[in-house]
């Protein structure tokens, strides 16, 4: 029998904070935030798409993604990858061992071949998460909470645990794992940040994220 891939830190799976914040604060700092940058970042994203068009293919893309309570829904983004990206990274899987390694513990590519020259550069700044404040808007997402993964990647995280603290909160755009470990840490590492921040979710804690997450953009590292 193979070993497991991953390995996780025993966790006992506990309450989220409680309080005003958490039960309404929360999301309506969402809401504050996401409408008072609007006049800004709508403009914006309506270049980067229409810059995204003509290089070819259609500027969104989204994907299913397991929210609060395992409901799924669709997570927006800019497309930054060649078209046919999915059947392109089953070959690259296939043909190198080193990148199917990465993959397997992170679930993502550092330098991932299909990302396309714009695309990079969105990365690298984080404008191809900037569609994700309609699922923030809509409710689907907040502005800091664990990072959505997919459906297929549920049996990966925590062994595929129903009662891990990610179900009981909104998945964020940022978050503690995003700016602290960024492209470095395992799939496995994200529960532990995820865990360590539901316990503790705050104003003032999503505040500082959010701040940090400021600086990350500016140093162009891409969330």
């Amino acid at each position: 029998m193979s070993a497991p891939i991953f390995e996780f830190r025993e966790m006992v799976a506990e309450p989220p904070a409680s309080g005003f914040y958490t039960s309404f604060g929360k999301r309506l700092l969402d809401v504050v935030l996401v409408v008072i940058f609007a006049p800004i970042v709508v403009p914006l994203l309506g270049l980067i798409l229409t810059m995204t068009a003509l290089s070819g293919g259609a500027p969104l893309y989204s994907q299913p993604r397991v929210g609060r309570d395992g409901r799924h829904f669709r997570c927006w983004k800019i497309r930054t990858m060649v078209r046919g990206a999915d059947t392109a990274l089953e070959d690259i899987l296939r043909n190198d061992p080193q990148l199917a390694d990465e993959w397997s513990r992170t679930q993502k590519l550092g330098n991932d071949p299909r990302v396309t020259r714009l695309g990079a550069v969105l990365r690298r700044l984080s404008l191809d998460e900037l569609p994700q404040l309609w699922n923030v808007f809509c409710g689907e997402m907040s502005l800091v909470g664990p990072r959505p993964f997919l459906p297929d990647q549920a049996a990966l995280y925590l062994g595929g645990r129903r009662d891990a603290d990610y179900y009981r909160v909104r998945p964020g755009i940022t978050g503690s794992w995003q700016i602290s470990r960024r492209n470095l840490g395992s799939f496995a590492e994200r529960a532990v940040f995820d865990t360590d921040y539901c316990g503790a979710i705050s104003f003032w804690a999503d505040m500082s994220i959010l701040l940090r997450t400021v600086t990350v953009v500016i140093r162009a590292t891409g969330l």
